[in-house]
């Protein structure tokens, strides 16, 4: 697929999500950045922001298949991946496939299931496989996890792990609409719900060559030092217990790309990397202040990218 392509690709379903989400549209180009990237999402905000109807309507404008789970304390790993049970008819165990094994999988409130229920993603978002007693079973392109969590709740809740937070290219945060578009959001939905009227405009196959094409875009040597250079920051600074890891630079690398080519763009520009940086490394750290650790890690973000010069190089492939 021609980068042009994924522009036009982008722009349609953009467009799409917008007949039921208002006033969102930096948050969409998120969200198609990450699916463009083949990455994972997780959206935190407060309950009622739209997260839920957001990774729908993502889901509805591909035609691909979608399954949601609601992740609840009682949940078990089995519920998420399937099991194999006894046939009596057949005489043999037969494999039972779980909401896993489909191409968008919502994950709904995922930090109201135990940590043990968490990690039986773990293997499905970072290898895009299942192993069930032994056996692997290979998921079909694309495989996209959409996650919602709500920050403020505690009870009741279980905090993602670490190396489950490492396993999402993103962390995007929704806010409360504006007072002009909060009248357009009763208006929208007076009558009746969007959302049920949304049909697909891009097919399984386009998305998955869109998710192949975003690995040509170029970047230039001297950016790839500017992103290795963030990463560092953060393993030695001292307000940060633990930095990001290769699997961070790896994924704003392939995050910077990825913007890049659905705003119709063939290089990287440090200006890309810089926008994209805080959504996909500020949830990857840890910091020492005890206190509103997201928001921290978001400032601290903010901090270490001001510090770095950023390189003037001329970016576009001779």
């Amino acid at each position: 697929m021609e980068l042009i392509r994924i522009k036009e690709m982008a722009d349609t379903i953009k467009a799409n999500i917008e007949k039921v989400i208002i006033g969102k549209s930096e948050v969409v180009e998120l969200l198609l950045t990450a699916l463009t990237a083949n990455g994972h999402v997780l959206l935190e905000d407060v309950p009622g922001t739209g997260k839920t109807v957001l990774a729908k309507s993502m889901a509805k404008s591909i035609d691909a298949s979608f399954k949601r789970i609601q992740f609840t304390p009682d949940l078990l790993p089995s519920d998420i991946t399937g099991m194999n049970f006894y046939n009596q008819q057949e005489g043999k165990f037969t494999f039972h496939s779980g909401p896993a094994f489909t191409n968008i999988l919502l994950a709904d409130e995922i930090n109201r299931a135990t940590p043990r229920t968490q990690s039986s993603l773990l293997e499905c978002m970072e290898e895009k496989q299942i192993t069930i007693d032994g056996e692997t079973h290979v998921l079909e392109r694309p495989f996209l996890v959409i996650a919602t969590q709500n920050p403020i709740e505690t009870y009741g809740t279980f905090p993602l792990p670490e190396a489950q937070l490492d396993r999402f290219l993103m962390q995007i945060s929704l806010g409360f609409p504006g007072f002009n578009e909060e009248i357009a959001i009763l208006n929208r939905f007076i009558d009746n719900d969007p959302l049920e009227q949304l049909t697909s405009v891009c097919t399984r196959e386009e998305l998955v060559k869109a998710q192949e094409a975003v690995k040509s875009v170029y970047i230039h040597p001297v950016l790839m030092e500017y992103i290795i250079t963030i990463i560092h920051k953060t393993r030695n600074h001292k307000e940060i217990t633990m930095g990001v890891s290769p699997r961070g630079s790896l994924a704003l690398l392939r995050s910077a790309q990825a913007y890049t080519a659905i705003k119709g763009l063939s290089f990287v520009s440090p200006e890309a990397i810089k926008y994209v940086a805080p959504y996909v490394l500020s949830h990857r750290l840890i910091v020492k202040t005890a206190f509103q650790k997201g928001e921290a890690a978001i400032e601290l973000m903010n901090k270490i990218l001001a510090d770095i010069p950023v390189p003037t190089e001329d970016f576009e492939k001779r």
